[in-house]
This record gives C-alpha cells, structure tokens and sequence, in this order.
C-alpha cells in the first residue's frame, strides 16, 4: 500500500473527504454536447474544495461517458486533475461501467508523485492508499467495476455465480483490518438503490450487489447510480452525478457529498448542492401556453428542456418555432387523443381479405382515434394507384 503523510493535518483535525463520482466526460445528451456544462460544475466544485480545504477528494468512476474518450474530454479531466492537484491534496480515483480501466489506469504510477492515485486494472489484489489524520490511520480500497468473470479469473476454485459473489471475494483477499478506520471506493449497484434512464440496467437485476458485502468499511464511496442517495445504511452511500443526464434526473438535487471521519465508528455527512449552468427540466401545456410571455416570463429559458404540447393537432414546425424561445429545447412530445389511443390490429385473421386502402384506412383510425377525411382518402387512393403503376 501507499501511506501519504499530509501537512494539511494538525492535532485538532478530522479526516474530511469530498465524494465524487459519474462525471460521464464527453457525454451527449439528446445530441446536445455536455462538455461546456461539464467544464463549469468541475469549476464550481473546485469552489466548493477551496472553501471546505478536504484531505482528500474521492471519485467513484464513470470519470469519462466512453470507453475511448473524445480528445476534448481528455483535456478536460487532465486540466481537473491539474488543478485538485496544486491544491496539495490527494486523489483517489477508480474506473467505472463506461470507463476503459486500461485507459484510465495509464500513468498511474506516475501521478501517485502528485497525490494522484488511480486504480490499476483489477488483478486479484488491492492495495490500500492510507492517510494520516490526528486520529491515525485511514485505509482506502481503490476497487473498479468489477464483472464477476474479472473476479474469477483470478480466484478459479472460489464459487462466484453473480455480482455479489464477486464482490463478496474480492473484498474477501483485500484482508482487510476491521478493527481500523476503511473506506471503500467502487462503482456497483448494490441492491435497494433506485435508478433512472441514464444507466445502464442488467435484465432482471443480475448485477445487484447485497449491501452486507460492505460491512467491514466505515463508509463505502458508491458510483453508478445518479440520484444521490445511501443504500442498507448512511455509510453505503451514492454521492450522485455532478450533472443531469437524463429527464428522468429532472427532479433530482444535484451535490457533492462532504465526509468526516473521526475515531472509528464516528462519522459525519452532508451535502453541498450543485447549481449547474443549464438546469434540465420538463414542462407542458398547449403551444399557445408555453409561448405566452406569461408562461415563460422570469424562467430560464436556456435551460435543457423536454416539452410535451396537449394540442390535439400537431403545429407545423413545432420544435422550430419553440426554439426561438427556449433554444436549447431538447426534446418534443405530444400527449392528446391521439398519442394515448393503443394501437392494436383486432380480427388479425380478417387482415387478408382487407384491401391495402382499408387496411391503411383502418391503421390511421386506431393511431389517430378518428376516421381519415374524404380529401386524405382520395389523396391516399391516389397516391396508392401511382405506387401500383411504378411497380408494374
């Protein structure tokens, strides 16, 4: 293991960690590029680390959104890490579901002189990094997402089905002391956490992980799930992504998850809020309402936006008119008569001995819940007949 002396450290001081993780560096977002938003909430916790003065920052992997990062996310990560480390503190930092661990893990070595640790590709052994507070000693395991077939291949004779199993013996050969003070980096889903669209989701929950393989560490520095929230215990927890993701991260308060700890068993937690350069955020209503002045008026209308219009008819170039007002409308749905009417074939049986024009008649009836006027069924009679002559 590595042990880092800090002259942060006096006789009244307490360990204080800042818990990071699921930075997605590069990551795209309904083809809208994150990059410059993600440029300004790694400034604002670099504001957040100047004023609070950790030991250390801790960030739990998914530190790029693609196993091959783009040259821009790179320079990103690289100027981050520049800046965490004139501030003389450490870094501990680990590979996630949508990192290349061989990538992340270049010029490991190499950093560890600037208080950079990275942790290497899993190789059936973790070493703890440890640092010295008034209090002693303090072991951090730096574990990757790990898939249980990494985990067998280098214990073979174990019985390692699933991601607990996994788990369960690699934390097993971490021999680690419990009578210390533990902290535990790793990038799982442990079971119980609630999720949302911008991750990745096994069938059937396959990749749950059970919140007693953690029971050995006094707090467990949790990425991969977005919503910032603890599982099983306070200790065990997600400090959440930096940014929103998804709509489905609309209703989520973004923050950075600050840690203290003092004699083992003593710990203290609390978060500082995130306030991003564009929130992301829903809205609906007819397009009259949501072009009114009245509607829009004093809200951020450069926010990332998902709007569903309640017109029963669609309105011509929709998306491009309401970006006049919100330009960074991401998203446009509808939810009227039409769009909530199932669509299903009855009598399937009967389908061949329908003509091409009843059934198309038949089709534009169960999407649309009305029946086609005269002028569209003649345009479509029409159309159809020029179809047949092409084709013969």
């Amino acid at each position: 293991g590595v042990t880092c002396e800090n002259t942060r450290f006096s006789e009244e001081t307490v360990m204080k960690v800042i818990h990071l993780s699921d930075l997605h560096l590069g990551k795209r977002v309904n083809e809208f590029s994150m990059l410059e938003d993600q440029r300004y909430i790694l400034t604002e916790v670099l504001h957040i680390i100047d004023t609070e003065q950790p030991d250390a920052v801790l960030i739990a992997g998914d530190i790029y959104d693609k196993p091959v990062p783009s040259a821009e996310a790179v320079q990103l990560l690289d100027d981050f890490l520049c800046h965490l480390s004139e501030r003389k503190l450490q870094v501990l930092m680990i590979s996630g579901n949508h990192d290349s661990a061989e990538r992340v893990a270049f010029g490991g070595r190499l950093m560890e002189r600037s208080g950079i640790h990275v942790s290497p590709v899993y190789s059936g052994i973790v070493d703890p990094i440890t640092l010295v507070d008034s209090w002693g000693e303090v072991h951090f395991y730096l574990l990757p997402f790990l898939k249980p077939a990494h985990v067998r291949r280098f214990y073979p004779d174990e019985e390692i089905e699933s991601y607990s199993d996994a788990l369960h013996t690699a934390v097993e050969h971490m021999n680690v002391d419990k009578t210390a003070r533990n902290v535990l980096l790793t990038h799982q889903f442990v079971a119980g956490a609630e999720r949302c669209d911008s991750e990745e989701v096994s069938v059937g929950g396959a990749d749950n992980v059970d919140a007693s393989v953690f029971d050995c560490f006094d707090y467990v520095a949790l990425g991969h799930i977005h919503g910032p929230q603890h599982v099983s215990r306070e200790t065990i927890r997600y400090c959440g992504s930096p940014l929103k993701y998804s709509f489905s991260e609309s209703n989520h308060q973004k923050s950075v998850t600050v840690v203290e700890l003092e004699e083992k068993g003593s710990l203290h937690l609390r978060t500082i809020p995130l306030v991003p350069q564009h929130d992301m955020r829903e809205i609906r209503g007819s397009y009259m309402e949501v072009t009114s002045k009245f509607f829009y008026d004093g809200t951020a209308t450069d926010d990332y936006l998902h709007i569903t219009l309640t017109d029963e008819e669609d309105v011509a170039n929709a998306i491009g008119k309401l970006r006049v007002i919100y330009p960074n409308l991401m998203k446009l749905d509808y939810d009227n008569t039409r769009t909530r009417g199932a669509f299903h074939l009855e009598d399937a049986a009967d389908v061949e001995h329908l003509s091409p024009m009843e059934l198309f008649a038949e089709l534009y009836e169960k999407q649309n819940n009305q029946p086609m006027s005269e002028e569209q069924t003649e345009y479509m009679h029409d159309l159809m007949e020029q179809i047949w002559e092409g084709a013969q």
